[in-house]
């Protein structure tokens, strides 16, 4: 192999080690950091409420519910699934709240026709 082509080779090297180099020390600013954490917790709140809340529910009634008529968040604290019940005329319940708040964890109050079945408070 001729001197240029080593010299080529090792200049070629040279410059794939500093884009690795680069590529892998890359930081995140703030926000980016802030803005992947708010994301992760609002997802974890979501996914939180949506397997709890439905197990509680049909605990309490044995209704099998599905998918929430309403939801409503500050997307930072806590989330409510609200669900509308199908079955009321045979017995199951008209409507049913879950709310998560993500400093507690688990449910923090669950309201079913308007009786409050789990009622915490935060500390």
């Amino acid at each position: 192999m001729s001197e240029s082509a080593k010299l080529a080779i090792a200049v070629v090297g040279a410059i794939l080690v500093g884009f690795v180099m680069v590529g892998l020390n890359k930081q995140q600013s703030t926000e980016q950091k802030e803005s992947a954490a708010m994301v992760r917790n609002v997802f974890n709140l979501q996914t939180m409420a949506t397997e709890a809340c439905p197990k509680a529910i049909k605990e309490k009634t044995g209704e099998q519910v599905f998918f929430p008529s309403e939801t409503e968040s500050d997307k930072e604290n806590y989330i409510t699934l609200k669900w509308v019940g199908e079955n009321s005329q045979k017995g199951g319940f008209k409507k049913a709240s879950c709310t998560i708040r993500s400093v507690m964890g688990g449910i923090s109050e669950l309201i079913i026709d308007d009786k409050v079945i789990v009622h915490r408070e935060p500390k």
